[in-house]
């Protein structure tokens, strides 16, 4: 069966600016879509992406995740997220090490305590930027003091976050954009966190300690500090401000989190679902391999849209609404799934949910003052979500 094929450019400024009922028709042409402007396939089906992203021996990411090749070429088999099989096992387990939960342990007095200070600060001011003054802050300050980056450099953290997923996508303007920001960071990580320059004890002088024990080799440290200043700074950046706009259009759900707060943990995945941070990624098919009767032929660029997987109604009922309650929020695709499954979603929910906890009891509502929408490639988040806040 051949596979239905579209037109239009996903990634225009129109289409990243409203993406969802795109997705909505991608979701109702079938489980597989070519996009002819791309030259690529796409899942926008939960069922689909989910069994995809499974199947990573056949759906893989050693030959890039990237949207464009001059970029899949540039990371090689060098960044964790375009490899498979021993090599990324090898790499996730020496990168992965102080993401998981039993480490996290060690710094979550410190992220409460830092929660805690900052939604006290911004409660007395009254108003404030949920992107700028809120979602930023534990990212920025504690995750890279966390890292362990040098002093100088912090400042460009973010900006070089952006320029990497714009670079994930195609390299229209904003992609070709990205390239000297990324050139910058390379430049960065490459020579200004060498051993010596980096803090101890932190998570980038980690990393070499493995090579010290044979576990890395010694050119790759640079490189793999790239996955603690991109995914773990834009992703919970994203899915933090897209937090406060949700229960900002949603009053309800706030008044029933602070009857209910044991359900934190549901409403963050809610959050993750309804408003993925991050749209997708691609992958390349390894050999032919069929997609409920439509054959995808070895070689071929797949993308993987989680954000249209999460919204199909197929999965999950009601899937425009906001429901905090919902049974099966957990179920979604908003930090991937299977061996590529985010790294640092441990990190980002205890910095979520650390932050709703002191939200609480010290607010009543969050009234919406003005928001708008940063465009990215393969990230969706605001540019400023401007709230006032009735104290509790």
């Amino acid at each position: 069966m051949t596979a239905p094929t579209i037109t239009y450019d996903i990634y225009s400024d129109e289409s990243l600016s409203n993406p969802y009922p795109i997705h909505e028709e991608l979701r109702s042409l079938g489980s597989a879509v070519w996009m002819e402007p791309h030259n690529a396939f796409v899942l926008a089906r939960y069922t689909a992406c989910r069994d995809a992203l499974r199947n990573w021996r056949v759906f893989g990411s050693g030959n890039g995740v990237m949207m464009n090749d001059p970029m899949n070429a540039a990371a090689g088999n060098q960044l964790m997220l375009c490899t498979d099989g021993e090599r990324h096992s090898k790499l996730r387990s020496v990168v992965g090490a102080p993401l998981m939960t039993k480490a996290l342990d060690n710094v979550r007095p410190l992220i409460e305590t830092e929660a805690t200070a900052l939604v006290d600060r911004l409660v007395a001011q009254g108003t404030f930027d949920a992107v700028r003054e809120f979602a930023q802050h534990l990212p920025v300050t504690i995750v890279s003091e966390l890292v362990g980056l040098p002093e100088a450099g912090r400042e460009r953290m973010l900006p070089w976050a952006s320029a990497v997923f714009n670079s994930i996508g195609p390299l229209n303007q904003r992609g070709l954009d990205s390239i000297g920001k990324i050139i910058e960071m390379n430049e960065f990580v490459s020579t200004k966190c060498t051993r010596d320059a980096v803090k101890p004890g932190g998570w980038a002088e980690a990393l070499w300690d493995a090579v010290d024990r044979g576990d890395m080799d010694p050119s790759e440290p640079a490189m793999q500090l790239h996955n603690y200043t991109g995914p773990s700074l834009d992703t919970t950046i994203n899915a933090t401000s897209n937090m406060i706009w949700l229960f900002s259009q949603n009053p309800d759900q706030w008044d029933l989190l602070r009857r209910q707060p044991e359900l934190i943990p549901n409403a963050i995945d809610e959050v993750l679902r309804l408003e993925s941070p991050v749209q997708g990624f691609s992958r390349c098919t390894t050999e032919s391999v069929d997609v409920d009767g439509i054959t995808l032929p070895a070689g071929a660029r797949v993308l993987m849209l989680y954000a249209a997987a999460n919204r199909d109604e197929r999965q999950f009922a009601d899937p425009t609404v906001f429901d905090i309650q919902r049974v099966n929020a957990g179920d979604h695709l908003g930090l991937g799934h299977g061996r590529h499954v985010c790294p640092g979603a441990h990190l980002a929910r205890l910095e979520m949910r650390s932050l709703l906890n002191s939200l609480l009891s010290k607010v009543a509502r969050f009234d919406l003052v003005e928001s708008s929408m940063a465009l990215n490639n393969t990230m969706r988040g605001l540019a400023t979500c401007t709230v006032n806040v009735i104290p509790a």
